[in-house]
């Protein structure tokens, strides 16, 4: 299913694989009040995308050389060559998150699913800022 929800200035493009269930309103409001935390301001674009172990896997292994699958991956559109877009809007870049593995550890930490969600949109959101832990 594919969204393109407006909350103010933020455009929020979500892809969420049919048989996953996540709670849009939540997302959208993490993805506002962490962006705001971090003041900024403006027209503002991400994508998240919920995706199941097999598309974890290929990205890993193709994005960053490794043959196995994880929680999160994070595509800034800000590293590397500057791309010259063709509006003012600010650009973050892309958050792909495996569903079934945010599950199990939802499962292992004893929180709910929508908690862990909310951990690895704002942990996502961080790298695209270019914040990064370490």
């Amino acid at each position: 299913m594919v969204g393109n929800p407006k909350q103010g200035n933020v455009s929020i493009l979500l892809y969420v694989e049919s048989r996953y269930k996540v709670n849009r309103k939540r997302i959208r409001s993490m993805v506002n009040n962490t962006l705001k935390v971090q003041n900024v301001k403006g027209p503002v674009e991400v994508s998240i995308a919920f995706v199941g172990d097999r598309k974890m896997r290929e990205l890993s292994k193709k994005y960053k050389g490794e043959d196995k699958t994880r929680n999160i991956l994070s595509f800034s559109l800000n590293e590397g060559t500057p791309v010259v877009m063709p509006t003012d809007k600010l650009r973050l870049g892309d958050i792909v998150i495996s569903y079934p593995i945010l599950i199990n550890e939802a499962s292992k930490e004893e929180m709910l699913v929508d908690d862990r969600v909310d951990q690895l949109v704002e942990h996502g959101l961080m790298h695209l800022l270019g914040l990064h832990h370490e």
